[in-house]
């Protein structure tokens, strides 16, 4: 993507099942699960460069002995900061010790049998080592202790805390994690307590309940009281200081969750190939956490996925296939290859089938599966184009024109390059106008000036400064005839409520060319007729509400609004023609068969209270609040 979005987080979930001897006797050391860990959340990098966090729990440790540990860190190197704040425990143990299971579990920290990592974006400015998961709920109770990480955001924070205010807490801030966190603890609270008054019924003494309750507790049941009210995207992983652990998807499946089990490991994460990566086993053997479900592991070694919510229809994020998840999942890797393919037939008919005079290329570095899938339909269109004209041809044809036609193939080149370490650090605007100019540079030579046109795939388009300030400036500079830029996504028209950073309207170019339209086209009210809607929707019951801002596009064709787009991102003074194209909502269902999360695009939101959102951050922009619609 040429501008950068801020998105999705990333966990990491590792119970051990064996005892740590067990993992030094077989592979030779006992901080196997902590070499794990690590290992799954430098796999998962790409999804959160503005902190890390991890927590450990020991099992059976005795009264007076630390059994939680927690470390967070901040940054874009987070992760290494914080294992290397572990490793530094280890560095003076001398090398027996190293190799005693028992005797590292009894002095060093970290070397428990569950295991939790958390990597973080921070979708709205609050950059602090507060912020920073994993968040950890004390209680002298082991079985009341709770340490909670995840990627997740709740549309309805006001609510749920509201709720709280009438169990009597108070609590400390007004976020969605604090709010999860106080939920799931009552709850876990509230199971302590009627299974110590049954035990305690039962003549058991304290001592005798503590064990008891750790064996009883029925997470799944917890779960289900805490999430009744949940509205939003989650996936979130939790452990009870007994050793329970716990992780949790919601019931529209927005955010994804895989996990992986045998006689020696339960693992949970963001993205599929950092387990098979991590622990070198095939794509069959992960599997997804259903929707509604949570995968339950008891301190006891039962692992079980039980339903907490009733399941909705499946609305999988779709900006998880085409940008934000590494594209090494065989899964997402053949889905970008064909969101590539299906925007051929737009490709040639905007360049008027011109193979041999048009180049084709890719924005770096996302859109680089896309391509290929492009490149692919276009060696299909060819061969096509071959056996229609060899077969069906009447008259003899010439070996030049044989030649000409067996030599057809597409023009592919690497035209853009980023320069990742040029920096704008000069403060005056003009100045670093000019600097986000250079940011990309090109290859020369490669295009004949005047005569070819010039094609490039980038995976989306949000906002289109970067295509205005540096892309197609730095394109132009090679004199094509016709410069063509292609998204894989569709139209970005609405704000993401489920912890994508993208949630002011006037962020999107779509909605700044629906909004010269309207206005244009004398249609100017239908602007404030969407506003006083959105407005009497905020005193109406979120399941009531509608999302009233796709009567902001509906006037125009997807060809007019890309049109206006166009318009927009073109720099004043460019020499070529220039399209945008955008892939259709109708293909993206193709190539995502699964992963139907498509609100973004189409302005279906998979919960209630989506709507809401929606409604709000279009108010916001015409009270030209520039702030998110959600806490």
């Amino acid at each position: 993507m040429s501008e950068s979005i801020k998105h999705e987080c990333g966990i990491a979930l590792i119970r051990l099942l064996k005892p740590l001897s067990y993992y030094q006797q077989k592979y030779g050391t006992s901080l196997y699960g902590l070499n794990k860990l690590y290992l799954l959340m430098e796999k998962q990098h790409n999804r959160g460069q503005d902190g890390a966090g991890i927590a450990t729990i020991k099992f059976d440790v005795a009264p007076g002995n630390r059994y939680i540990s927690r470390y967070r860190a901040m940054g874009s190197s987070a992760v290494a900061e914080v294992f290397e704040h572990v490793q530094k425990k280890f560095a003076d143990i001398p090398s027996d010790l190293l190799q005693d299971a028992d005797w590292l579990k009894e002095n060093i920290s970290f070397t428990g049998e569950v295991l939790m990592g958390h990597l973080r974006y921070g979708t709205h400015g609050k950059n602090s080592i507060e912020n920073c998961h994993p968040f950890l709920r004390q209680n002298n109770w082991m079985s009341r202790n709770l340490v909670i990480a995840g990627n997740f955001n709740m549309t309805n924070v006001d609510e749920l805390l509201e709720q709280l205010y009438e169990l009597g807490q108070h609590p400390k801030e007004k976020a969605d994690t604090v709010t999860v966190l106080e939920k799931i603890g009552h709850f876990l609270d509230d199971e302590n307590q009627v299974l110590f008054d049954k035990f305690k019924q039962q003549g058991h003494s304290n001592v005798e309940i503590s064990r008891l309750i750790a064996d009883n507790l029925d997470v799944a049941n917890i779960l289900r009281r805490s999430a009744k009210t949940w509205d939003g995207g989650y996936t979130i992983e939790g452990i009870f200081g007994h050793g329970d652990a716990f992780v949790m998807r919601d019931p529209s499946g927005i955010r994804p969750a895989f996990y992986y089990v045998d006689d020696e490991v339960a693992v949970v994460t963001s993205e599929r190939p950092a387990i098979q990566t991590a622990f070198n086993v095939p794509f069959s053997a992960v599997k997804e956490i259903k929707p509604g479900h949570a995968l339950i592991i008891k301190k006891n070694g039962q692992i079980t996925e039980e339903q907490f919510r009733e399941p909705y229809e499946q609305k999988s994020c779709s900006f998880e296939r085409i940008y934000f998840s590494r594209g090494s999942d065989a899964a997402i890797y053949r889905e970008r290859k064909q969101l590539g393919r299906l925007l051929c037939p737009q490709i040639l008919n905007s360049v008027n089938h011109d193979l041999k005079n048009t180049v084709f290329s890719f924005i770096p570095n996302t859109a680089e599966v896309a391509f290929f899938g492009m490149v692919e339909g276009l060696h299909k269109y060819i061969k096509q184009v071959q056996k229609d004209t060899l077969l069906n041809r009447a008259d003899k044809i010439s070996d030049q024109e044989l030649d000409e036609m067996l030599s057809m193939a597409p023009r592919v080149e690497k035209i853009a390059i980023k320069d990742v370490k040029l920096r704008t650090f000069i403060t005056q605007d003009a100045d670093r106008q000019d600097m986000v100019s250079h940011v990309y540079d090109t290859t020369y030579g490669l295009v004949k000036a005047g005569q070819d046109n010039l094609v490039l795939i980038d995976d989306s388009i949000v906002r289109g400064t970067t295509l205005k300030q540096s892309i197609l400036k730095i394109l132009d500079r090679l004199g094509p005839k016709k410069i063509v830029i292609v998204s894989s996504a569709p139209q970005i028209r609405y704000p993401d409520c489920y912890g994508i950073d993208m949630s002011r309207m006037g962020e999107f170019v779509a909605f700044e060319a629906a909004i010269r339209l309207l206005k244009e086209s004398g249609r100017e009210h239908i602007i404030w007729e969407t506003y006083e809607k959105c407005k009497a929707s905020m005193t109406m019951e979120k399941e009531e509400v509608e999302n009233y801002i796709k009567a902001i596009y509906a006037p125009f064709t997807d060809d007019e609004i890309s049109a206006k787009i166009t318009e927009i991102i073109s720099p004043k003074g460019i020499n070529a023609e220039v399209e945008v194209i955008y892939q259709t909502l109708d293909n993206l269902h193709i190539a995502c068969p699964d992963h139907h999360g498509d609100w973004y695009f189409s302005g279906n939101y998979p919960t209630p209270g989506g709507n809401k959102v929606v409604n709000r951050a279009f108010m916001n922009w015409v009270e030209g609040k520039n702030q998110r619609a959600y806490v």
